[in-house]
């Protein structure tokens, strides 16, 4: 079969791999892609991702059997129901069911409505009445802007202080839709979910991702600056749990609402004192959690895929070691970041996955992006996976890129 992943990053470079080492897979497209994707895939760079007609006639001339969506915007925007008019399988929810991820305050009323265990909220659409709020609530508190924003539209403010800093930076007019959560404390884990509209199979091997920009957990919120996988410290009771009381859960109220829900649900998960809560849903694989937990994955994509799409049973089958992958990025990101940076000393094999080089005229890779890349080490525990992958980054020669040095470090 011919498959077609669509998007750009890192995470859309593990799903191009992995679906290239596929036995039922003869050849595989990226739209757009990026230079660096040519050793798994035909990268077509000369369609956006954002052009859904020109899109679907790539896939009716070229006979593409699957399309799997990478990113959360082609799905917010429909790209999953413009396919679907040609009976074309699709792994990614339809527009209206992507309001999980789309929508924070459809999450949250789900969730409220079907005893999914979260954090208490509040919506707050007037910049004025979020500052009332914000001097008598609760502190620390979590603010969360309701639509899209690539990772960057959550601010946990620790002091009230900070609570009316992120009020300015989040309501960039007066009137915006803002979800405000009660802090929960925590270890964050990451789940994966297979799901087709009522039927869910959660992943049994989780990850656990790095959202701050700077060791020790310091610094802003960014899309993710590396992970691992497994996490030791979170038992398969807690991941039976998870599935019980949120993955299964979830994937039934959708169904019951009318959604009707095909690809990958990302559980982001705390494991509090009365056990875990949802912090957030996203529609699609989490990025770099994707990057991880893919190589460790040992199973055929496309034949879990098939299964799901005719809701037979799905077992996983997973590598006997551990995976720490350490994301690059671009110095000054989330915020205000140079492009053009030179990016050598790297050969594209299974250690690396890119999201944002491109080549120059000289054939050299540049930076164009964020988050750049990503390095992976294997090893029979954290720890020797871990020196892997910073020898990985090691080999890697940029002025332009920085990362943080204790990705893993809560599983050791």
């Amino acid at each position: 079969m011919k498959v077609l992943v669509v998007g750009s990053g890192g995470r859309e470079h593990a799903l191009a791999a992995k679906c290239s080492e596929s036995k039922h897979v003869e050849h595989v497209y990226v739209i757009p892609g990026n230079d660096a994707m040519t050793n798994v895939a035909t990268v077509i760079s000369d369609i956006e991702e954002s052009n859904h007609e020109s899109i679907r006639n790539f896939v009716n001339e070229h006979h593409i059997e699957w399309v799997i969506i990478g990113p959360e915007q082609p799905l917010i925007d429909g790209l999953t129901d413009v396919l679907e008019q040609d009976n074309i399988k699709v792994f990614g929810p339809n527009k209206a069911a992507a309001q999980l991820e789309g929508s924070k305050e459809f999450a949250k009323q789900l969730m409220s409505k079907y005893n999914i265990p979260t954090a208490e909220y509040v919506t707050i659409q007037h910049k004025d009445e979020a500052i009332q709020y914000v001097e008598h609530c609760k502190i620390p508190i979590v603010l969360k802007k309701d639509g899209l924003a690539a990772g960057k539209g959550v601010i946990v403010a620790m002091t009230r202080e900070e609570a009316f800093e992120a009020v300015e930076t989040l309501y960039q007019n007066t009137n915006e839709k803002v979800v405000f959560e009660e802090f929960l404390d925590g270890e964050e884990f990451s789940v994966m979910t297979f799901v087709n509209n009522d039927y869910a199979v959660q992943f049994d091997c989780i990850a656990q991702d790095h959202k701050r920009a700077f060791d020790g957990d310091k610094g802003p919120n960014t899309g993710g600056m590396g992970a691992y996988c497994p996490v030791p410290h979170i038992s398969n009771q807690i991941i039976q749990e998870t599935n019980q009381k949120i993955a299964q859960p979830i994937a039934k109220a959708l169904a019951q609402e009318g959604f009707n829900y095909f690809g990958l649900i990302y559980i982001g998960a705390i494991l509090t004192d009365e056990g875990p809560k949802v912090i957030e849903f996203n529609a699609r694989f989490g990025d770099p959690e994707a990057q991880v937990l893919l190589t460790r994955l040992d199973s055929d994509i496309m034949e879990i895929l098939e299964n799901l799409y005719q809701k037979h049973d799905i077992t996983f089958k997973w590598k006997d070691e551990s995976i720490v992958g350490v994301v690059l990025a671009s110095k000054g990101y989330p915020g205000d970041y140079e492009k053009g940076h030179t990016v050598t000393g790297f050969e594209l094999n299974e250690d690396y996955y890119v999201s944002a080089l491109k080549k120059n005229d000289n054939n050299i890779y540049e930076t164009s992006g964020g988050r750049v890349m990503i390095a992976l080490g294997k090893g029979n525990t954290i720890k020797s996976a871990q020196e892997q992958a910073y020898q990985n980054v090691s080999k890697i020669k940029s002025d332009g890129l920085f990362y943080r040095n204790d990705i893993g470090h809560k599983a050791l």
